[in-house]
């Protein structure tokens, strides 16, 4: 048995075959039948002699002892390897504590019953961690399931014909009738978690947990509004991003209202509601800093990993899948509040400016951390996929990022991951790229044959521009510009969600566009908050529309799925964001099936889309047979970051050289369950990227204000021409051309050439060295 098999022996897994199959071995041992290979005694045997009563007494005492046996090795063995013998790689990999080692199980699993169910469907009550309870309510055919003694079970395959079987073998009270309904599934028409997932056929109807681990003003107000009157000088406020809110809070002493708003803002009931609004998916949005923080990121560190733990044990409770999604990356991957960062184009110090390289360095390493826990077989059910990177800021002509530089990186995160979970499918996580706003027809040739690929696109009406036309006239806008295309990109490309929609055709609402930016639409905003004044007519139109997007876009995550109140009257007041404010107020579907067929109620039929991707897209025939010719630009570290930064050589990088860090498992009491050890593929060695010990680096958040270095950095040696002039981005947005410079450098062990070529200039070899040289200079601005 391999090391896998014996982990998913050790979760109480079944077959994940459709629930008609035959039953498994270990299901005929629960039904009392005969295994089917099992020999039967010859006809003419004789009945066996049940034996003397003193022989009974012997095989009752030595029945007796080796029980205690049993239970004392269920008691010891656990202790000692998961948490005596556990992995011991807890040092952080960049010089943050990181995470590591378990977490009290009693805060990240839902609680057993006190009525001893584990499992039931509507109209049955569920108790949560705080005492409380609630009805559960699932009009869609849906079941939750949770069973303590098997927390990584995800419900057991039961074949409709042995129900009836495993209800009378099973000991329950006599009101519990919850092993008839043993799969926890959301829906009827939603793959249970211990069934296949069909891409192409199965349609993702899914929702943003928005603000709740990564918190943004228009989300959360209230956490913002608090500070509203710290002001600068010139009128503009100072806490506008979680960067600024933390430093605040810290030096305030109410940095404890962070977790609070952590603890309190999801919790399970929304993960119940949401299935019940007939929901089947979760994004869940996370910083990088639920890993580690590093030198003076001011972040909480690693406490938004409990959450992700608790969103996980809910998600499979209830029967939904999780969309994980890499929200922020160090330097920030668009310079937005909800990368942590609000600084706007000359905040984007991820592969960009100086720092660009290094930082992207550190995405890579937390990629294949989050990789190596979410592909162990305790979770891969359950997080079925995994967005990189949200939102670089590429943006077609408003380009800070750029698209080829992108492209290597995306193509490098792809190798690792991969390296981790291998080919195929069933072999870790869908991997979404987001399309960086070009527009994700452009990405339709993007790494043809790579394994489970998908596009991640964002299409909002809200931020076009003004927005003034008559709200009616946006309903039948979401199928003519976007349907079509995605049942292009569906057919040439493979799988492609809409990682975030909403009900916005402008941008009017609390903070939306950020603390005291103004919007971009030009008339009254009021009409458009106070959702309470909303005649049907608004709300119907609105409903049409959200239709639209949805039928449109096929595959959808409605961002979010609540918006907190505002502290001045305690109402919401971004009301096109809620996903549950719609519902409740009819504005979004009770039914989200309503949403098939709108385009063609609006008259636009389109050419469908066939339910047949590429078989390399889903992880079948081809996949990860990418043409050499198709990454031959792709180069990782790529030699140059764009116009502003041309000689990537001479950028500081850091060393593979770093211990692991692993994430945090639950910490089990149910005996002989493994919560693994947060690395999936031992044969993944590789050591984490660092700075180099004798180095000095320039601040990780400025490097985009600084010009491109004329010499190498530290532990760097190549020969490079310089091209000249070069205009770069500068605070006043004037350009800072240098001059060109050929430097030389003595050779050093373990020379690679590689080839530096730009338009401007000769090309010449250029060659990297690693040794350390000194500090980089730092220069100024003009």
């Amino acid at each position: 048995m391999s090391d896998d098999e014996k982990r998913l022996s050790a979760l109480g897994s079944v077959d994940p075959t459709p629930m008609e199959a035959s039953p498994s071995a270990s299901d005929r041992q629960l039904y009392n039948e005969q295994p089917a290979d099992a020999k039967e005694a010859p006809t003419g045997d004789p009945k066996p002699t049940p034996p003397a009563r003193s022989s009974r007494w012997k095989l009752f005492a030595a029945l007796g002892c080796l029980a205690v046996v049993i239970l004392v090795l269920v008691i010891v063995l656990p202790v000692y390897f998961l948490v005596i013998k556990k992995r011991n790689t807890s040092t952080g990999g960049h010089g943050g504590s990181g995470g590591g080692g378990a977490v009290n199980g009693d805060d990240t699993l839902p609680v057993a019953q006190p009525d001893g169910a584990t499992s039931g469907g509507d109209g049955s009550k569920v108790y949560t961690e705080d005492g409380s309870s609630f009805t559960y309510t699932n009009k869609f055919g849906g079941h939750w399931s949770y069973d303590p003694a098997r927390p990584f079970a995800n419900g057991e395959h039961v074949p409709p014909s042995k129900r009836s079987s495993l209800f009378d073998l099973r000991p329950m009270a006599a009101s519990n009738v919850s092993f008839i309904f043993a799969e926890a599934r959301a829906q009827s028409y939603t793959p249970a978690l211990n069934e296949t997932w069909k891409w192409g056929q199965d349609t993702i109807k899914g929702v943003n947990l928005g603000g709740w681990l990564v918190t943004e003003p228009f989300i959360t107000p209230a956490l913002y509004q608090k500070y509203s009157s710290m002001t600068y000088p010139n009128g503009s406020y100072q806490i506008i991003d979680e960067w600024k809110l933390v430093e605040q809070m810290k030096a305030d002493g109410s940095i404890g209202d962070l977790e609070k708003h952590y603890a309190t803002f999801y919790t399970e009931k929304d993960f119940a509601d949401i299935v019940a609004a007939g929901l089947n998916w979760v994004r869940l949005p996370i910083p990088f800093w639920a890993v580690e923080t590093v030198g003076n990121e001011p972040y909480i560190e690693s406490v938004q990993w409990k959450y992700v733990l608790k969103a996980i044990g809910w998600a499979r409770k209830y029967g939904l899948r999780i969309n994980l999604d890499l929200h922020t990356h160090p330097g920030s991957q668009n310079g937005w509040n909800h990368s942590g960062l609000n600084n706007g184009p000359l905040g984007v110090n991820w592969l960009n400016g100086v720092m660009g390289i290094a930082n992207a360095q550190r995405s890579l390493d937390y990629i294949r951390i989050i990789t190596q826990f979410i592909s162990q077989p305790e979770y891969a059910p359950v997080v079925p996929y995994f967005g990189i990177v949200n939102e670089p800021r590429i943006m077609a002509g408003n380009h800070v990022l750029q698209p080829e530089v992108v492209q290597s990186f995306y193509f490098e995160a792809y190798k690792q991951i991969r390296n981790v979970t291998g080919i195929g499918e069933g072999k870790g996580p869908m991997i979404g790229i987001h399309d960086g706003f070009l527009g994700f027809s452009e990405w339709n040739t993007f790494l043809t044959g790579a394994d489970r690929l998908s596009i991640d696109t964002h299409p909002y009406f809200a931020f076009d521009g003004p927005n003034d036309a008559p709200l009616e006239s946006f309903i039948p806008r979401p199928c003519s510009r976007w349907g079509d295309a995605i049942n292009v990109t569906q057919s040439t490309f493979g799988v492609i969600t809409a990682g975030e929609i909403s009900a916005a055709v402008n941008d009017c609402g609390l903070f939306v566009t950020g603390v005291g930016t103004p919007t971009r639409y030009q008339g009254d905003c009021d009409p458009w908050m106070k959702w309470e004044n909303w005649d049907q007519t608004t709300k119907d139109s609105l409903r049409q529309f959200a239709l639209s997007s949805m039928d449109a876009l096929q595959n959808w995550f409605f961002w979010t799925w609540k918006i907190g109140p505002s502290a001045t009257d305690n109402s919401v007041r971004a009301p096109f964001w809620s996903y549950k404010l719609g519902l409740d107020n009819g504005w979004l579907p009770t039914d989200p099936r309503d949403a098939v067929g709108a385009c063609v109620r609006q008259g636009q039929s389109g050419t469908p889309f066939n339910g047949q991707h590429p078989a390399w897209a889903t992880g079948g025939a081809g996949a990860g047979e990418i043409q050499a010719a198709a990454t031959a630009t792709l180069t990782w570290p790529p030699t140059s970051l764009g116009p502003s930064y041309p000689v990537a050589l001479y950028l500081p990088t850091y060393t593979p050289t770093g211990t692991h860090t692993t994430l945090a498992v639950p910490r089990i009491t149910a005996h002989g369950v493994s919560p693994g050890d947060g690395w999936f593929n031992d044969n993944d060695q590789a050591p984490l990227m660092v700075p180099i010990q004798s180095c000095s680096y320039p601040e990780a958040y400025g490097g985009a204000l600084m010009p491109q270095p004329t010499v190498p950095f530290c532990g760097n040696t190549e020969v490079v021409a310089m091209p000249t002039p070069v205009a770069v981005l500068t605070a006043d947005g004037s350009g800072l051309p240098f001059t060109t410079t050929v430097l030389e450098y003595s050779a050093v062990p373990g020379e690679v050439t590689v080839p530096f070529d730009t338009s401007s200039s000769t090309t010449v070899a250029a060659k990297r060295r690693y040794a350390p040289r000194g500090g980089m200079p730092m220069p100024t601005l003009a």
